[in-house]
């Protein structure tokens, strides 16, 4: 049950990406945190333990922050088996029937995020405490997004 729950989740932050590769705010009534404010200690040391894609043992956590940053990296190294996923449930509805191509998604979901965290820790790390501390608000962690971006480039 939970690949399909993962793969729902993927699905939203692919939409993410698509939302963050526009510059404007769709929504201005959302009150957002000054982004001159410096942070404090306390938010810091909360952002940097929240902020971490991988645990002690060095295995992927993939928390709302940690996927909305790899999203656009998600899109496009995990599509075959993302579209391999939708098609078996477009055939089949049974959640039974697409637990492998479930697996799949979330095998390498998981592996691109140690792929990521390893090629690129601190550019990620920053990015995703950023994008913690903001509520995932792309606007508010361009900075931080496009440092991500160039130390570990979509291909």
């Amino acid at each position: 049950m939970w690949p399909i729950i993962l793969l729902a989740t993927l699905t939203w932050f692919c939409f993410l990406y698509l939302l963050s590769l526009f510059p404007f705010r769709v929504c201005n009534s959302v009150e957002k945190k000054d982004p001159n404010r410096s942070i404090s200690k306390r938010d810091s040391e909360n952002s940097e333990r929240m902020s971490s894609a991988v645990d002690a043992t060095g295995n992927p956590i993939p928390t709302s922050a940690v996927l909305t940053a790899s999203a656009k990296h998600i899109g496009l190294r995990c599509m075959p088996e993302n579209v391999a996923f939708l098609k078996c449930k477009k055939n089949d509805p049974n959640p039974e029937k697409c637990l492998d191509k479930g697996r799949d998604v979330t095998r390498c979901v998981l592996g691109l995020l140690k792929d990521l965290h390893q090629k690129c820790q601190k550019e990620m790390d920053d990015y995703v405490g950023c994008m913690y501390y903001y509520t995932n608000e792309f606007d508010l962690c361009r900075k931080e997004q496009e440092a991500f971006e160039k130390v570990c480039p979509l291909k």
